[in-house]
């Protein structure tokens, strides 16, 4: 990043930055040590002495290390960048600066997490993605605090705490870690009907994105724009992500928690070492105010989305992550989101989740940060000036000049003096009421849009959502919890609870609880995302000795190219030689790695270098298995030979005159043709090929 491309945030923070390079060893004070690794003694086998001030402070700083994790959204991966708005006639809308002037590179801080597993859990679990904005604006600094999916679990904050305890390890075994196969989030599901559409949302493969750069993220709630005259709009936040919406499959998902349990957070941060910087387009729902009470749900119930059709999505902005923290802990550890910092122009509604909100993540902060001045730590400090009265407390950084704090005051000079401009100005609205427990009526609908998320995927997303229900349902022990969940999906779609219940041992119902209402939002599906790169897209290409090296050059070449990643995998390190003796360095030996960490396949061929690998266990899984997930695979010459071994086609397919062969992303072809690499960079641009017949995959 050159000088010029530096945010006012990055210079903010330059303050904070340590660059331990040609620096001598101090201690916390500045006092300059020789010696870290021999505590002083009463001799050199005698006690350690008490008085060594360096090893009492090295010890006991050491110690305090640790701070409490987020009890929720615990293992997580950030990066800065900036938000910039496009030309887009915002601002009869908002008085946000940040969403309406072109002008206007707004820095951010973007933190992607999962939600009920620890900091050690993997990344790959099923489970919602958080997805938290910090904008650092100079009329503030704004949160938008969301996650990958637009609609939450419960109706009311007051939910939240059992929610979370259902979903979190059992109590008596604290079983199982990071998952949500387990008897107590689940008799929570069938005894909450609320439940029912996000519980859908997770068992579709939107709860196991590819990675952090291919996942929508959303506000979840229907907050409100406010304009110079006061005038209110409803919003919803949807963030689209530049290379589609993607996602693992099970089987992969679950293996890659073993093999690289840091999968998506290394994706993320290896794509913008690379210079790959991941990009998001931010898009808005807006309704008048006038049409509140206008859909058949309400806009209130965070359980609900506003279907596109009815409400199309309007681009407004992009959002571009170009730099890793410098230092984990102090940066993406210690950020501190809370849906109440807003700035002039955006307001919240009544929406009872959100209320809770408001006061849970704040009140969270003080504990897990240790006092009232979390907003001092570098990263959450704001690049707009900071001056108000409030004093003291732990870690207070400020130096606080003067006589008087407090307002007004007349010793000071009346400073800090309230704003007459550019200031924040709640919504004004009439709210008036019986004091009661009690919800609306309007938020009674719980199967609806359940209904209308399953009639709008494809034939291959429902057979991953029956799927994640029977491994999910599958691990709970007691019956009629099982029983339970089978009925509420009967109030979603008859086949659905029949398809469900056939597979965890309950009887089917009998008859549907309602009619299938028959309406579908096709935004919905993953069918229709964006393919139409193979930028950053990692692709494995096996090889021996013996290998056709010229096919490997040619591949490269053109593959990189493209954007994509080549990495060759054999059975050993070092080198692969070729069929004329050339020397092929090799990224991985294949033990070290799996199918599950790339996206596609390659086998070039040489005869020596084929029957090789045909004798190698270990290269016969990688194939089948990456065919079992649907990955595209390019075979050459006669490396053809391999699909018989792998048990995932035959040579036969192959027409044999020099042409290209395609079928559900296999790609066949005598030699590196300009029309295979086409065709091969077309199967893997389309991500999945999920046609595929498998279940004979011994993988």
């Amino acid at each position: 990043m050159t000088s010029e491309e530096r945010t006012a945030k990055d210079r903010r923070l330059d303050d904070y930055r340590v660059d331990p390079q040609d620096t001598v060893l101090t201690t916390d004070q500045g006092i300059r040590i020789d010696d870290t690794d021999n505590s002083l003694s009463a001799g050199e086998r005698g006690p350690t002495l008490m008085e060594d001030f360096h090893f009492r402070e090295k010890l006991t700083h050491f110690d305090h290390e640790r701070i409490p994790e987020r009890v929720v959204h615990a293992r997580g991966a950030g990066a800065y960048g900036y938000y910039q708005a496009y030309d887009n006639s915002l601002a009869d809308t908002t008085t946000a600066g940040f969403l309406i002037d072109p002008g206007i590179k707004t820095p951010v801080f973007v933190r992607f997490s999962t939600v009920a597993g620890s900091r050690g859990s993997a990344d790959t679990v099923r489970d919602v993605r958080g997805f938290a904005v910090k904008f650092y604006t100079e009329q503030g600094n704004h949160d938008l605090v969301g996650n990958n999916f637009p609609v939450f679990f419960i109706q009311d904050g007051i939910k939240f705490p059992d929610f979370v305890h259902a979903v979190k390890p059992e109590p008596d075994n604290e079983i199982p870690q990071a998952s949500s196969a387990h008897d107590t989030l689940w008799d929570f599901v069938q005894l909450q009907p609320e439940t029912t559409h996000m519980m859908m949302w997770l068992m579709s493969d939107r709860a196991i994105p590819r990675s952090y750069r291919m996942m929508q993220g959303f506000g979840v709630h229907t907050f409100r724009l406010v304009n110079a005259e006061g005038r209110g709009t409803f919003v919803k936040f949807h963030w689209k992500p530049k290379l589609g919406t993607h996602s693992l499959v099970w089987d992969e998902a679950q293996k890659i928690a073993g093999r690289d349990p840091d999968f998506n957070r290394r994706d993320l941060w290896e794509a913008i070492e690379a210079g790959d910087f991941p990009e998001w387009e931010l898009g808005l729902q807006l309704v008048p105010e006038s049409d509140e009470f206008a859909f058949d749900f309400d806009l209130l119930d965070a359980t609900k989305i506003i279907p596109e059709e009815i409400v199309p999505v309007r681009p407004v902005g992009r959002l571009i992550l170009n730099r890793n923290p410098d230092n984990f802990f102090a940066e993406t550890e210690q950020v501190a989101f809370h849906l109440g910092n807003v700035v002039p122009g955006i307001d919240f509604t009544n929406d009872p989740l959100l209320q809770a909100r408001l006061f849970s993540y704040l009140d969270t902060q003080l504990i897990r940060l240790g006092g009232p001045n979390f907003p001092q730590i570098p990263v959450n400090r704001p690049i707009a000036e900071v001056r108000n009265n409030q004093r003291d407390g732990y870690h207070q950084m400020t130096i606080h000049r003067g006589q008087a704090s407090y307002h007004p005051n007349s010793l000071g000079g009346g400073f800090p003096a309230l704003a007459d401009r550019d200031r924040y100005v709640h919504h004004q609205e009439r709210v008036d009421g019986d004091k009661i427990r009690k919800r609306s009526e309007s938020f009674g609908d719980h199967y609806r849009q359940a209904t209308l998320f399953w009639n709008s995927m494809s034939e291959w997303e429902r057979k991953h959502i029956v799927a994640a229900f029977r491994f999910e349902l599958g691990k709970v022990r007691h019956n009629h919890i099982r029983e339970g969940v089978v009925r509420n999906l009967n109030n979603v779609d008859h086949e659905l609870a029949v398809l469900i219940a056939s597979g965890i041992g309950v009887a089917p119902p009998e008859a549907p609880s309602v009619p299938n209402h028959g309406q579908s939002s096709p935004a919905l599906s993953q069918a229709g995302s964006a393919k139409d790169s193979v930028l950053t897209r990692r692709i494995a290409l096996l090889a021996a000795d013996g290998v056709d090296a010229d096919a490997i050059t040619r591949l490269y070449g053109e593959l990189v190219g493209a954007g994509a990643t080549l990495d060759v995998l054999s059975t050993q390190g070092g080198t692969v030689r070729g069929g004329d003796g050339e020397h092929i360095p090799v990224t991985h030996p294949l033990p070290t790695t799996s199918s599950v960490v790339y996206d596609a396949v390659l086998v070039p061929g040489g005869e020596g270098g084929v029957q090789l690998l045909a004798e190698d266990g270990a290269a016969m899984h990688f194939m089948a298995e990456a065919y079992k997930h649907g990955k595209a695979l390019g075979v050459l010459g006669s490396a053809m030979a391999l699909l018989d071994i792998a048990r995932i086609g035959s040579a036969s397919d192959y027409p044999g005159d020099g042409g290209v062969s395609v079928e559900q992303g296999v790609v066949l072809g005598d030699t590196v043709s300009d029309d295979f690499v086409q065709e091969f960079i077309a199967a893997v641009t389309a991500h999945r090929h999920p046609e595929r017949v498998i279940r004979h995959i011994p993988a």
